[in-house]
């Protein structure tokens, strides 16, 4: 088990990795009442921060009209989970970050976190991904947490 500090800066290279290694986390937004909103997002990390962007597929209302964003925008702290599932329960493993969410509005910082999320992600490549046209979100850890069934003695860190 282990736990972070404040920034992602604190992870260990195996949450790092473990970040890396993965596809899609769960995001839990929360509104300015606390009603719970969970839905799977692609992200990228860069640096201490991971990103994920209101993309083209199919939502109700366009990219900008989403409850993950208006969650934001009401209440900044949520939670991102990356997990392994598998019927054998010794290799279950998760990550939990618990974050501090904003919407991205440096066309630098767009830049180069829409170039990460192309890199990892191929059909990104073809959607014309624009700071005006599509939010993007950036998120900052507070702390985390991994568990991995295999190996529960793992140091405190």
């Amino acid at each position: 088990m282990s736990r972070g500090k404040t920034t992602l800066m604190d992870l260990s290279n195996e949450a790092r990795a473990f970040i890396r290694a993965h596809r899609v986390g769960h995001l839990a937004t929360a509104d300015a009442r606390a009603t719970p909103h969970v839905i799977p997002v692609c992200y990228a990390l860069l640096g201490d921060r991971l990103y994920f962007v209101a993309d083209d597929k199919p939502k109700r209302g366009g990219p900008s009209a989403l409850k993950r964003l208006a969650n934001i925008a009401e209440n900044p702290r949520g939670a991102l989970v990356i997990d392994d599932y598998d019927e054998d329960w010794t290799r279950l493993a998760y990550l939990l970050l618990h974050l501090d969410a904003s919407v991205v509005d440096s066309e630098a910082e767009y830049a180069r976190a829409v170039a990460a999320l192309r890199d990892r992600y191929p059909r990104y490549r073809s959607m014309p991904l624009t700071l005006s046209t599509h939010p993007m979100v950036r998120m900052i850890p507070r702390r985390w947490h991994l568990w991995r069934a295999g190996n529960p003695q793992e140091a405190n860190k």
